[in-house]
């Protein structure tokens, strides 16, 4: 079928805030008017900022443009001190990709990744509400988030705080995000711009990307969220195109402001500065989280006229100019709200049952009912320790916990026998006594305050094993030599901040490290120095071999067996500042799971990771729930789904590869982490499910992929002219016995007409339904002209990519149901 239709406001719609506006909806809704403290500034800073400007003395313009310590500290990220003589507050700023990061309790909200998994920008409204809310009520001023950078690679460490691979649905989710949380009042800061892909080298690494590239995949939701009114951005550590990125004027001048026309401040991520001069001429307003360039060695610019005093003028205005719009400069910002713990925990639940993402259910082996409901074995430890958030800056401290283990057994009832299993130990078990000489118990090894306790003596092993050592420590990391190798080193630049959510903590909150290597038969030399500090210390040093294991796994299939069925729950702990090395699970887990899955067909695998994850085990298992890091309501949410209380609504937003060796960046080193300090963007737009459209590689689970407990048919696809671009209308069947959740997806393919890169397909709008047992509804979705375009490097443009072009619609990138063409004419 083709359709033919002309499009003579193309180049109206093509560039401004009316393409961008388009681009930030993908189901096809017009995009809201702002509301109050959601729209672009006012051209010009206003009366109120100028006459500030004047009256600040320089030092007083330069302490608002860096970072200080906090005289009453809240546990938040950043503080910028006012101006008490001139009425200037100060700003405190928070973390919270998911969730407010302060010391004090917040809603622990689900991952941004699961967030994205529901495909629903009015879910990440109200997500994002939340976290406003939340903010201001929790004495903060400005939000460091939402972070929009796309997934490039599956091993970036920080995937599963950002939105997926596609940039068409990253730029509406975070456009709405963006919006639910200003419009509470709170500044939000879409991070980091700009091709912050990866936490490998991320202080240093110089990524090389072409314009197109950069237009088409990267930057399209950072355009979104500056369309939607984000106060502040924050710019990346690495550099783009050999200049960093935080004194990139590409970037932060010709792009971010003359091009979108951005009116808030940019600040740098946290010492991520590396000048004076440069940085601020280039567009850079705010140094974080100290002064080391924008402090006194800016003043000292001034004084000797290498940066002109307008420079600072014109950052300070930024500043000031969104303080003001946000009501801070005048007191009309309205008065800092109760925390509602409850309305968050509600958002919380529903979010994670929006998003969690069936990938796999064979023999309907979920939801559980019946005798399946009423005989469950729950195995692994994360059976038992939620997994509530990632490391790094998404981590939150959560109201309330609930085990998953517990959460099955409230809903299975009275009559069923839930039984559990560990699994794998996580925490080790205590060296026996004696085996580290006579009087020596490293099981709870107090330091007095001030004190450094040492031990020098051998560890005799039996027999050629595989030891994993575990620390566990309330202070200062104790050293740990064994045959003179340091077993937990701190590693430079990580620290003990950016560690993993969950295991890197003991169930009675002791930090924890693991060290695993093969022990030869024999003696081998132990020393261990512990030192108290200021308050003293407790440490234990335990381990885990493979006998201590294989008891772990015999207990599991012991348990297995006896049960009609089994849920299984596996994990992988990401954090900030660490990539990933595999996408295979960590530890023992895959023999685990074999193991189970082998003494008991219909086990269920509940994956708690970060992003994709490869699966050997597939095809032995009955059923696979992904459910990434559901937040604190993750237990009751993991429930729900488990037992066929609400539908699951999500869909991957990353495409989940087979293996290490069949993925965008697999095999090629300068792809990824680079070479030389150099990373290349040579996929170009090739990014995500459209590198595995352009290859032709089959992925484990495709984009978009996300099974259902009914069943849907498609039909009557039909497409037409549209005054935003073309009107893609179809109709969607519940055909299956239970009300169900379906999220249709259309995508694009290629213009013939240009000869610019172009994907096989694109994504080009989706929709979100909710249907009845047999209902039947007809959609219309609007693909954006900005969608039907291609960014030209030699025009430096967006252009109408003409000609005949293909329409499908599906349930996926590769699950596509129906097919038709339509002409689109200049």
């Amino acid at each position: 079928m083709s359709h033919t239709f002309s499009r003579r406001s193309a180049m109206r719609l093509l560039g401004g805030a009316v393409a961008v506006a388009a681009a930030a909806t993908g189901t096809g809704a017009v995009a809201p008017a702002h509301a109050a403290g959601e729209g672009r500034p006012e051209a010009g800073a206003g009366r109120r900022v100028e006459s500030l400007i004047a009256e600040l003395t320089l030092d007083e313009k330069i302490s608002l443009l860096h970072g200080a310590t906090d005289p009453d500290s809240l546990g938040q990220a950043g503080y910028v001190p006012g101006v008490p003589r001139l009425s200037i507050p100060p700003l405190r700023l928070a973390d919270g990709p998911a969730g407010v990061r302060v010391t004090e309790h917040a809603t622990a909200l689900p991952a941004p990744v699961l967030l994205a998994s529901a495909f629903d920008p009015d879910l990440a409204r109200r997500f994002g509400q939340v976290i406003g809310r939340e903010g201001r009520a929790l004495g903060q001023d400005v939000l460091l988030s939402p972070m929009v950078n796309l997934i490039r690679t599956p091993y970036g460490g920080r995937n599963f705080e950002t939105f997926g691979e596609d940039p068409l649905l990253a730029g509406d989710l975070v456009a709405a995000e963006i919006r639910g949380i200003q419009g509470e009042g709170l500044i939000a800061t879409v991070k980091h711009f700009a091709m912050n892909n990866q936490e490998k080298d991320r202080m240093s690494v110089d990524v090389r990307v072409d314009e197109q590239t950069m237009h088409e995949v990267e930057l399209r939701g950072f355009e979104a969220a500056v369309d939607a009114g984000t106060g502040a951005v924050m710019g990346a550590y690495n550099k783009v195109n050999g200049t960093f990125a935080c004194e990139n004027r590409d970037l932060l001048t010709d792009i971010l402001r003359t091009r979108w026309g951005f009116g808030g401040w940019v600040m740098t991520d946290w010492f991520a500065a590396h000048s004076t001069a440069a940085a601020l001429a280039a567009g850079l307003d705010m140094e974080m989280p100290d002064g080391t360039w924008f402090g006194t060695a800016l003043k000292n610019a001034v004084r000797d006229g290498s940066v002109p005093e307008r420079h600072v003028d014109r950052a300070v205005r930024r500043v000031l100019a969104m303080m003001d719009r946000f009501g801070l400069l005048d007191g009309t910002a309205p008065p800092r709200p109760a925390r509602d713990a409850g309305a968050g925990a509600a958002v919380a639940l529903e979010v994670a049952k929006a998003g969690a993402t069936l990938l796999r259910n064979e023999h309907d082996a979920l939801p559980l009912t019946g005798a399946a409901a009423r005989s469950i074995a729950v195995v692994g430890p994360t059976g038992t320790l939620p997994f509530v958030s990632g490391g790094g800056s998404a981590h939150v401290v959560p109201d309330r916990v609930e085990s998953p283990l517990d959460a099955i057994r409230s809903r299975a009832g009275r009559g069923a026998r839930v039984t559990y299993a560990l699994g794998e130990d996580l925490y080790g078990k205590p060296i026996p006594q004696g085996a580290l000489g006579r009087g020596i118990n490293t099981e709870a090894q107090g330091v007095a305050a001030g004190k450094t306790w040492t031990y020098e003596g051998s560890l005799t092993v039996a027999d050629a094993d595989e030891w994993t050592f575990v620390i566990h420590y309330s202070g200062e990391r104790p050293r740990v030599l064994l045959d003179g190798q340091d077993l937990f080193p701190v590693l430079p630049g990580v620290g003990e901040y950016f560690q993993g959510g969950l295991i890197s903590a003991a169930p009675d909150g002791l930090s924890v490290r693991r060290k695993a290597l093969t022990l030869a038969k024999g003696a081998h030399r132990v020393e261990i120095t512990a030192k108290g500090g200021d308050h003293g210390q407790l440490f234990r040093l335990r381990r885990s071999t493979g006998v201590t294991r294989a008891q772990d796994v015999a207990e599991a299939v012991r348990a297995a067996r006896a049960a009609h069925s089994v849920v299984l729950f596996a994990y992988e702990d990401a954090t900030e500042g660490q990539d990933r090395t595999t996408i295979a699970l960590p530890g023992h887990q895959v023999r685990l799971i074999e193991a189970v899955a082998a003494a008991n067909p219909r086990t269920t695998v509940v994956l708690n990771t970060s992003s994709s994850t490869s699966m050997p085990w597939l095809a032995r298992t009955a059923a696979v729930l992904q459910m990434y890091y559901p937040g604190q309501e993750g237990a009751a949410a993991t429930a729900a789904v488990l037992f066929g209380d609400c539908d699951p609504g999500g869909r991957l937003t990353q495409s989940f590869p087979v293996d290490d060796a069949h993925h965008p960046v697999a095999g090629d080193p300068l792809r990824y982490p680079g070479g030389d300090g150099v990373e290349e963007y040579s996929e170009r737009i090739q990014v995500g499910h459209r590198w595995y459209d352009a290859e032709d590689v089959r992925p484990l689970f495709p984009f978009g992929h996300g099974l259902s407990y009914t069943s849907f048919a498609y039909e009557g696809l039909r497409v037409r002219e549209d005054r935003r671009g073309l009107a893609v209308s179809f109709t969607v069947h519940n055909s299956g016995r239970r009300d169900g959740i379906e999220v249709a997806q259309v995508y694009v393919g290629r213009s013939p007409d240009l000869r610019l890169d172009q994907a096989v397909r694109v994504l080009g709008g989706y929709r979100r339904l909710a249907l009845r047992a047999g209902e039947r509804r007809r959609v219309t979705v609007t693909v954006t002209g900005r969608t039907l375009s291609s960014w030209d490097a030699e025009r430096h443009a967006w252009v109408l990519g003409t000609g005949r072009r293909t329409v499908w619609v599906g349930s996926s990138s590769r699950d596509l149901r129906l097919r038709t063409t339509a002409e689109v004419t200049s």
